[in-house]
């Protein structure tokens, strides 16, 4: 597809509308009070067109002509299709009432996308949402609607609409027809004013399964080996976003039986489990991670979730529930299994002690599928390895994302999570103690993969791409 390089400007994606553009094949490039410029399909008679062009939207029209494949693909990107195939429109909007918010709300929901970004700048506001992890932009504001807009989401949030000096944090409870749904919101003073995060959380957990989060037959057999255990602590390590929260969450559901007390501390409550006794954090009252852990102790619990170990206190407390006989479940920011012991090491906690307690570790990564729909076949050059690496299998034909309108022209559709599970040995806690941190040999004696290995899988068998995975073939 030879898309034209040029960079349309949003404020003209408004002065036609959506009916005319897919029935007119146009895109409006430029546009004054008495003409218009507008791009058009190099097939069409432009001269007709142009004809009835000025008849219908009055104005003097020149035409542009471009290929059918970029007039297809910006249809698609700006002019949102009413058979809700879910193709992008992004126009300049006026906002009225609650009504832009409640759709922009249910088509972020619909589209399964797990933030909203609503930003202002010195020219021009706009909305993006973030799906599959990456950010498209959805909608531009007007910038003299754009304090309304704020001050509907404060109030919504129960935030104070007068302070727009500092960061505010809110909740909104959400109802999208017989769906509810939480909605964490961030609001943060910028340059031109405030920026706004909405994080739409997923309350039902219903479809979450240990079986279909992404774990191999074999990583995931040492994993439930780990969970299986009544003490110790299971660390899951990953960046923000990379699914470690669902990975717990399927985690407890697997483990929630009327037989065990099970206590979580979390910030935010991303899924309601029914049985499990959930506590949101609270740190402006004192109600920490830390603080949590002790009087969990004296629940008489079973398992205990920790949303994330982020400092020597909490990993302590951690540490200490699990040496008196609870199953510890918790996140930690490290870029592999592995890592995750120098991490407790660099916050204070003894080398035996983490060796007596670290029952599984586990890193996590999410990555993006190619579109099964647009996905293209090519013969593959060695070059795109990262210099030194060795591939871990021959791969002659490899895949490229393309793009088309089933997943809005990215190329991708859908992510998967990628696995490093390491269970902790008589054999690798020794290596703890004596505090060796190189122990490849001891996990390719046991058969087990890295993150990268995992993920060159996913390539080699034409799943994903090479610049999808490059990022992971560097953390073995």
């Amino acid at each position: 597809m030879n898309t034209i390089p040029i960079e349309l400007d949003m404020a003209f994606i408004s002065s036609v509308t959506r009916e005319q553009a897919w029935h007119y094949r146009i895109i409006p490039k430029d546009s004054d009070e008495g003409s218009m410029v507008l791009f058009c399909d190099e097939n069409a008679e432009q001269h007709m067109l142009t004809d009835e062009l000025e008849i219908v939207l009055g104005k003097r029209i020149r035409l542009e002509g471009i290929p059918s494949d970029t007039i297809n693909e910006w249809l698609n990107l700006h002019y949102l299709k009413e058979n809700g195939q879910h193709q992008f429109q992004k126009s300049v909007v006026a906002i009225e009432g609650d009504g832009f918010l409640n759709e922009l709300i249910r088509e972020a929901r619909n589209l399964k996308s797990s933030d909203i970004h609503i930003e202002i700048y010195e020219e021009r506001c706009r909305v993006r949402i973030r799906i599959d992890g990456m950010m498209v932009e959805r909608y531009v504001l007007k910038k003299t609607e754009y304090p309304a807009l704020i001050n509907k989401i404060k109030i919504m949030a129960n935030l104070d609409i007068a302070e727009k000096r500092l960061p505010q944090d809110g909740r909104i409870n959400f109802r999208n027809g017989e769906e509810q749904f939480d909605i964490r919101v961030s609001v943060l003073p910028t340059l031109h004013g405030e920026k706004v995060v909405l994080r739409l959380l997923n309350n039902n957990a219903a479809n979450i399964d240990l079986e279909k989060v992404g774990f191999s037959a074999f990583d995931l057999a040492n994993y439930m080996q780990g969970i299986k255990r009544p003490n110790g602590i299971i660390l899951i390590s990953g960046p923000t976003g990379s699914g470690k929260t669902t990975t717990l969450y399927a985690t407890l559901k697997y483990l929630n039986k009327e037989t065990r007390n099970i206590l979580t501390i979390e910030d935010p409550i991303e899924y309601t489990l029914q049985g499990i006794n959930q506590v949101q954090l609270k740190e402006s009252i004192g109600l920490t991670f830390a603080s949590a852990l002790r009087t969990f102790l004296r629940q008489d619990p079973d398992v205990i979730m920790v949303g994330e170990i982020r400092d020597p206190e909490t990993a302590n407390m951690a540490i200490r529930a699990a040496l008196t006989g609870h199953l510890v479940l918790s996140t930690v920011h490290t870029n592999s299994a592995w890592g995750t012991v120098s991490r407790l090491m660099d916050m204070g906690i003894p080398s035996f002690l983490v060796a007596n307690t670290l029952n599984t570790s586990v890193a996590q990564r999410l990555v993006r599928l190619l579109c099964p729909n647009c996905k293209t076949e090519e013969d593959f050059d060695p070059s795109f390895y990262p210099k030194q690496f060795k591939p871990f299998a021959p791969v002659h034909r490899h895949y490229v994302a393309r793009g088309c309108e089933q997943c809005y022209h990215t190329g991708y559709s859908g992510r998967k999570a990628v696995y490093e599970v390491i269970p902790l040995d008589h054999e690798l806690t020794q290596e703890i103690k004596q505090g060796n941190m190189y122990i490849n040999p001891l996990l390719d004696l046991r058969g087990i993969k890295t993150l990268g290995e995992n993920a060159f899988a996913l390539f080699a068998a034409g799943q994903t791409t090479i610049e999808e995975i490059y990022p992971l073939l560097f953390t073995n």
